[in-house]
């Protein structure tokens, strides 16, 4: 008898649910964006994205039923991210979780966010992706995991300051770009030459693991902008070619280090495929990048497709592998904030 399972993501400023059967087959699925309310900002507020998830998360459950054309009480269980994240934003989720959980009788299975984006991957592949080095690329996160099965997760590196989805936003910023800071970097890059300003790779000496540093790459893009000092940067006028080949350098720069580091990854743990999420993993010039390195160390790479990069409640799928292991959780769940250095 196939199962249908409620997944909800809410770790950060998308609120997501998804429908979705034991079989991974995608019975329906709704996000609900932020960007508005952020962009004048130019980042994520907390408090805003928490209390827009409480105006928004059943809206977006109830349209994600009306798709899948099923009632709340033909839902077998209820999947929530409950780490990492934003603490207000997970509450939300967790609680209407367990609100469901309660009201229907059916099981709570939790979702590490991080594991969720790798396993999005298998979702979109009809092949078995697993044994695989997982590397995850977003606005606050950069991670790269050994996963041998989809309930087996080891962290292999992250970075130790900005994630890379972060350092495109800042970078973005000081662009005058917009945001989010990764498509507008990736929009102004093809009309720049990404050899035009010598950038910083930090961290590739072997010596230095399998860790992840942006932040001085960042301030170097902001020195080429202007010398040090107190710079309003709205006051700045660069011109539409500065714009385009720092951004260009910039985004190949970064590019650069993941790629480096996610081969080193599979050459040390010595195994064969590559799997790849996140937000900044729709970018096309680290997907590009990543299939010719694949191509000519001969090793196998997935990559989720856009729509599964950003935060979605689709990757929720992993809970499936929960369900079918018998780990339900308990309903004082609770959730784990704060960046993946576990």
């Amino acid at each position: 008898m196939t199962r249908r399972i409620l997944t909800i993501e809410t770790s950060c400023d998308e609120t997501a649910a998804a429908v979705i059967s034991d079989r991974l087959e995608v019975l329906g699925a709704t996000v609900a964006t932020q960007h508005e309310l952020h962009e004048r900002f130019r980042g994520v507020v907390p408090e805003i994205a928490s209390r827009a998830h409480v105006e928004r998360i059943m809206p977006v459950i109830d349209e994600c039923l009306r798709q899948a054309g099923i009632m709340l009480a033909d839902i077998d269980a209820v999947a929530v991210a409950n780490t990492p994240g934003l603490a207000g934003s997970l509450l939300v989720g967790l609680s209407a979780a367990k609100a469901l959980c309660v009201a229907l009788d059916v099981p709570l299975l939790a979702v590490n966010h991080l594991q969720a984006h790798i396993y999005a991957c298998q979702v979109n592949s009809p092949e078995n992706v697993f044994p695989c080095v997982g590397l995850i690329v977003s606005g606050g996160h950069t991670s790269l995991y050994r996963s041998d099965d989809p309930l087996d997760f080891t962290l292999l590196g992250a970075t130790i300051d900005d994630a890379a989805g972060e350092a495109f936003d800042k970078v973005a910023s000081m662009l005058g770009l917009g945001y989010p800071g990764s498509p507008a970097i990736e929009h102004a890059a093809h009309g720049g030459d990404r050899t035009a300003y010598r950038l910083p790779r930090a961290m590739l000496d072997a010596s230095e693991g399998l860790d992840f540093s942006f932040s001085g790459l960042k301030t170097a893009v902001r020195y080429k902008i202007a010398p040090p000092g107190n710079v309003d940067f709205d006051q700045l006028s660069l011109t539409p070619k500065v714009v385009d080949d720092l951004a260009a350098s910039f985004q190949e720069a970064v590019v650069d280090v993941l790629a480096r580091k996610a081969t080193r990854a599979l050459r040390e743990t010595k195994l064969s495929t590559l799997c790849v999420g996140g937000g900044v993993a729709a970018n096309g010039a680290l997907r590009e990048r990543l299939v010719a390195d694949a191509n000519a160390n001969g090793f196998t790479i997935h990559i989720a497709p856009p729509e599964l990069c950003t935060d979605n409640a689709v990757m929720g799928a992993i809970a499936i592998e929960r369900l079918r292991a018998g780990l339900t959780e308990p309903l004082d769940l609770d959730i784990i904030p704060g960046p993946a250095r576990r």
